[in-house]
């Protein structure tokens, strides 16, 4: 089989990677300097590299985040109240499969939702499907979706994600059917998936948010047990940018 023939061949399986690895031997002749195995071996490689960045460029899309963010571009200033060796522990992703919940605290600007975009980056690095979502919208979709009768098929969409981040908790009460939408949300990810919580409030006031308290003793018992916290203090971000 010719050059062309097997190039075409790597197009119709769809071993992109190994194609452009192959093809890349004969721009810098590089093929000498292999023998047989490692040529075979370093094509495998070039093709599992091409399917894993493909993946995690899927799953950054499909998450949704609002912007970029990584944990090497995390700020650990004194006043910020973030501890390095949490974080650290935390960047291998193995509170997912633990399914715990991370909850994240603080005053406007001082890098929630950045920390947890942040993980949900470093999530999808490694693999696992990842959905952000602001939670006014996330009740506007559901109740929509209620309307429309996909309810339950939009919950379960949600459910299928390993991790799911919840930003602006607390922003508005949690009246009428949106406490039963959030007992949903909570109630199928309880000790089965991992979910992160942003709130601007500290957690002792989370319970006034919730209108009827025999639900609010559910939800709150379902989210906070066990829970990993990050209680971010210091000046705002955007502040000190706006001064720099």
């Amino acid at each position: 089989m010719n050059t062309n023939a097997t190039i075409e061949k790597m197009q119709k399986m769809r071993l992109n990677g190994m194609k452009r690895a192959y093809e890349s031997s004969f721009e810098t002749r590089n093929q000498g300097t292999f023998t047989n195995d490692e040529f075979i071996a370093w094509l495998i490689e070039s093709e599992d590299n091409h399917r894993n960045n493909s993946r995690t460029e899927r799953l950054l899309k499909n998450a949704k985040f609002h912007y970029q963010a990584s944990l090497e571009e995390i700020s650990y200033t004194d006043d910020h109240n973030l501890e390095r060796n949490l974080l650290t522990r935390l960047s291998d992703c193995s509170f997912i499969d633990r399914n715990e919940n991370l909850i994240i605290t603080g005053c406007t600007g001082t890098g929630k939702s950045f920390l947890a975009t942040a993980l949900g980056h470093q999530s999808c690095i490694k693999g696992y499907k990842v959905l952000y979502y602001n939670l006014g919208k996330l009740f506007q979709k559901l109740i929509m979706a209620k309307a429309d009768g996909s309810y339950i098929r939009e919950l379960t969409k949600i459910e299928n994600h390993d991790l799911l981040i919840i930003d602006d908790f607390g922003l508005q009460a949690i009246n009428n059917e949106k406490q039963m939408i959030l007992m949903d949300l909570v109630e199928d990810r309880n000790q089965k998936r991992a979910t992160i919580f942003c709130s601007q409030l500290p957690v002792k006031n989370w319970y006034d948010l919730i209108e009827e308290k025999t639900i609010a003793d559910a939800i709150l018992d379902r989210i906070i047990h066990s829970a990993v916290r990050f209680e971010l203090k210091g000046e705002s971000m955007r502040k000190k940018m706006k001064k720099q």
